[in-house]
């Protein structure tokens, strides 16, 4: 992998690995696999995947959380769902090291379709790490850093707008707004990196180098996409910086991206 996070011909590396798992997460990591194979078998799960920093060995201690990834082979149902909730729950309460776990659930089907390819399809094939079963990359293509990944990958930021400014409105203690402002600055410095990404050349999930990077483009919105960056990192209940992300800042990146790249094709 280049200082792009390309293979040497120009795709897309796979940017996480098991042996990346920084030491203090491999405990946690190792009971996630217990825990989703005890559960949901070889029946349910086609395969089970890390993705965000422990397996890109960024993960901090006491402040990351641990995501994971379940292809199903079916449809996810309602009892997969409280399962792989119940899961989350006994992994967060057995490891302080982590501040939550996610547990994404999807099925085969929809991982592996013609819509999902430049979406789906590219998050298991180049931000994801296999942990159990039968990994989909070997399904799917390699990927280059596109004008259409681009529009497929984040193409949606005005879609999103409209709910996030009523969770705000809901929201009434500050875990609510620093709930909310780690998954809302983190999904903006995404979408800004991604809005640079064809013309910069390569792919990082590293929210800093995200943020740097959509300034060299955008020098007028610099600032505010690095305070994005540090709140997705660590959130603030501050409300008027969640304000300036959902009314300023997600309004123009939306709409420059929009024209730049398109909207996001429709899902079923």
């Amino acid at each position: 992998m280049d200082e792009r996070g390309l293979d040497r011909d120009g795709t897309i590396a796979r940017e996480g690995a098991l042996e990346r798992v920084p030491a203090a997460f491999v405990s946690v990591v190792d009971a996630a696999r217990a825990q989703i194979t005890e559960t949901f078998g070889t029946t349910r799960l086609h395969s089970a995947y890390l993705y965000g920093s422990v397996p890109r060995g960024t993960a901090t201690p006491k402040v990351s959380d641990l995501d994971l990834q379940l292809a199903l082979h079916q449809e996810p149902t309602e009892a997969d769902r409280a399962d792989a909730a119940a899961i989350e729950v006994v992994l967060d309460g057995a490891f302080p090291q982590i501040d939550g776990v996610c547990i994404l659930l999807t099925s085969t089907r929809v991982l592996l379709s013609d819509a999902e390819r430049h979406d789906g399809g590219f998050f298991i094939a180049c931000l994801c790490t296999p942990l159990l079963g039968s990994d989909l990359a070997e399904q799917l293509p390699r990927y280059r850093p596109t004008s259409l990944l681009a529009r497929e990958t984040n193409g949606d930021l005005a879609r999103m707008l409209p709910h996030w400014r009523a969770k705000a409105a809901q929201a009434t203690t500050d875990a609510d707004r620093r709930t909310l402002g780690r998954l809302v600055g983190r999904r903006i410095v995404r979408t800004a990196f991604t809005l640079v990404m064809p013309r910069w050349g390569g792919w990082t999930s590293d929210l800093d180098q995200s943020a740097e990077l959509f300034g060299r483009y955008y020098p007028e919105r610099a600032e505010q996409m690095r305070l994005a960056a540090a709140i997705g990192r660590t959130p603030t209940p501050d409300q008027a910086v969640l304000g300036m992300l959902i009314n300023d800042l997600g309004p123009w990146l939306a709409a420059e991206y929009t024209a730049v790249h398109g909207e996001k094709a429709p899902r079923p």
